[in-house]
């Protein structure tokens, strides 16, 4: 379990509910504090997929509120607060002390504060003489959301849009890579792990893998390092292999329909933090909770929906069977004479019936909350004709190109505008040449059908740029943007060849190739050239390596800058279970996007470059 990122979030967390007093075997600590407990809004969506409320109960916290809210004093109980080390916060914990409104204040920040922040505590604790209210101060390295063993995202919003902004200066591009380097450092703190790094060159990926690289060396310089490796951790297991990759490097899958379980329900269905609300059967809205703790979830997630569909009907008649079971084995033996001989038996099975209740019961909401959701999810299908779109979307990746009279017939059919515009995008995504004529046709029916296209015109100038990119010579070439040649794989040749053989046979992701390709740790032309960062080599020339640290790696964790989604996650994780001996993957992500996010994210960056007929207003009346 040394690599279950949800199981050692979840314990550093319930470490600091308990006042970070060690815990004994129960996971509790001896005495019983009761306490309350502060947090803003960043740390309760952190907190909020892994503790619930009896779990809070269960470590003695009878309380719980966002710090900016008003707030009475409760005397004689310890305040724990989780918070972002920000000046607002800080702020208000000085206040908080000021007015003495708990006992003491037992401060935990999800990273670490810097020292200005800290100064202003103290001189803040020091003039209202509150300084002696504050216990301790913890930074905590926490700044990540986890969603399950395997997933976690930074949070941060907006990362696609701030990096490929046009206007972004430097020092706004070293604060998001300085920001998701942090992000990162927290995630590898609560692993506890030195990973070995690498990425492909130029662009935001290798920005972040220096960033996070000098991180890692600065603090393995220092006395109370997080990274002591400790419960026989160097000798029980190589080190993992940390895969940095940006978005431009698949932008199709950013966009694309899936048409399996949990990809779709979190692109129709909105699923954020684990949970989602939809129309209940009986009107009215329910709000359900998808994680590990449901079976069926775990079990299915994966499967195209069809198969889940009879999945859930398999469920149900097998929930029925069970129960008639029951029933039969309770019931009195017909008409027969009663002699005390049959008791026992009777009594046994009595007890039997009783013990399976709970089981049975807890079968049943499982069986009704994913029927549920699927009849929404069907509506919507069919509204939408969603399972057209995946078909297509995919056949078009994999043969390169669509029928003119397909395309346009899709552009013209059923579907949300957004649902049109995403499937216009993957078209020029895949797409070995720009047809202009058809592009113009595409255009037409995006108006007809009121669609802003700007970010459709903004991935034909990426693209345009990318196709005068590989009839340039290299000379040329390596002096244009980097991350321009990166935007749809390696090369333009990815967009052709590489899309062609990549999505026929087991449609595995580029990005699910090339983790593979790296874990494995053979010579490969597809990640020669990537980089390899060691943070705990001497520094020589970046990037350059002996040959130890090309692998093979038994984990790895794979981290996609500008935003991710569940196609990718679960692609990666079917490749970890297909390996001989099951290989460990956790994929992370700065932001969870659906399709329509991540599309709105282009739409800006098309206005942001004056490209893109957004839908013109009517005309002024008068």
């Amino acid at each position: 379990m040394a690599f279950n990122l949800r199981q050692k979030q979840t314990e550093c967390i319930i470490r600091m509910l308990n006042l970070n007093q060690p815990l004994n075997a129960t996971g509790t600590t001896n005495e019983e504090v009761y306490k309350i407990l502060i947090y803003d809004k960043f740390c309760q969506n952190i907190l909020s997929p892994l503790i619930h409320v009896k779990d809070l109960r269960k470590h003695g916290v009878t309380l719980y509120f966002l710090i900016d809210k008003d707030r009475k004093a409760v005397h004689d109980v310890p305040a724990v607060y989780f918070v972002q080390p920000s000046q607002v916060n800080v702020q208000r914990i000085v206040a908080d002390a000021s007015q003495s409104l708990y006992d003491s204040f037992h401060l935990n920040f999800s990273s670490s504060i810097p020292r200005p922040l800290l100064e202003d505590l103290a001189s803040g604790t020091l003039n209202s003489e509150s300084i002696d209210k504050i216990s301790k101060v913890h930074d905590q390295y926490l700044e990540f959301v986890t969603l399950e063993n395997n997933l976690f995202s930074l949070a941060q919003k907006a990362c696609y849009v701030q990096l490929n902004d046009p206007s972004a200066g430097d020092r706004e591009i070293e604060e998001i890579v300085e920001k998701v380097a942090s992000g990162l450092f927290s995630v590898l703190a609560t692993l506890a792990v030195v990973p070995v790094i690498r990425c492909p060159r130029g662009g935001p990926a290798e920005m972040v893998a220096s960033v996070l690289d000098q991180k890692l060396r600065d603090h393995l310089l220092s006395k109370n390092n997080l990274f002591t490796e400790g419960g026989g951790f160097a000798s029980s297991f190589q080190r993992p292999v940390l895969c940095l990759f940006d978005r431009n490097f698949e932008l199709s899958v950013g966009i694309q329909h899936d048409f399996r379980y949990r990809p779709l329900v979190h692109d129709v269905l909105g699923l954020r933090l684990n949970r989602l609300s939809v129309q209940g059967e009986k009107g009215g809205m329910r709000s359900y909770e998808l994680d590990s703790s449901d079976p069926f979830w775990v079990a299915n997630g994966s499967l195209e929906f069809p198969e889940v569909a009879v999945e859930i009907e398999t469920q149900l008649n097998k929930y029925k069977k069970d129960v008639d079971e029951v029933n039969r084995r309770t019931g009195g033996t017909d008409g027969a004479e009663f002699d005390g001989t049959d008791l026992i038996g009777n009594t046994k099975h009595l007890m039997n019936a009783v013990n399976s209740l709970p089981e049975l019961t807890e079968r049943k909401q499982v069986i009704d909350k994913h029927t549920n959701i699927a009849t929404v999810l069907l509506g919507e299908i069919k509204e939408r004709s969603l399972d057209s779109y995946a078909k297509k979307e995919n056949d078009m990746m994999v043969r390169g190109g669509i029928d003119r009279n397909e395309l346009l017939g899709v552009l013209r059919g059923k579907g949300t505008k957004i649902d049109k515009l995403r499937f216009a995008i993957i078209y020029l995504i895949c797409s070995e040449s720009i047809n202009q004529s058809e592009v113009e046709a595409i255009e037409t029916a995006l108006r007809e059908s009121e669609v802003d296209n700007c970010a459709f015109q903004y991935v034909k100038k990426m693209k345009s740029l990318n196709v005068s990119l590989a009839s340039a010579n290299s000379a040329s070439r390596s002096n244009i943007v980097d991350w321009a040649e990166k935007l749809y794989g390696q090369s333009i040749s990815a967009v052709t060849a590489g899309v062609k053989n990549l999505l026929s046979s087991d449609r595995q992701l580029a990005l699910t190739r090339t983790v593979e390709a790296l874990m494995e740790g053979k010579p490969n032309p597809e990640v020669d050239s990537y980089l390899v960062f060691d943070p705990r080599a001497p520094k020589s020339g970046s990037g350059t390596s002996s040959s130890h640290l090309k692998g093979p790696f038994k984990e790895a964790i794979v981290f996609m800058i500008g935003g991710g989604n569940y196609m990718e996650y679960g692609s990666l994780q079917e490749f970890a279970q297909r390996q001989q001996p099951v290989k460990h993957v956790i994929y992370g992500t700065t932001e969870i996007l659906t399709g329509m996010e991540f599309v709105e994210q282009l739409t800006v960056l098309g206005q942001k470059m004056g490209l893109g007929s957004s839908v013109a207003p009517p005309a002024p009346t008068h």
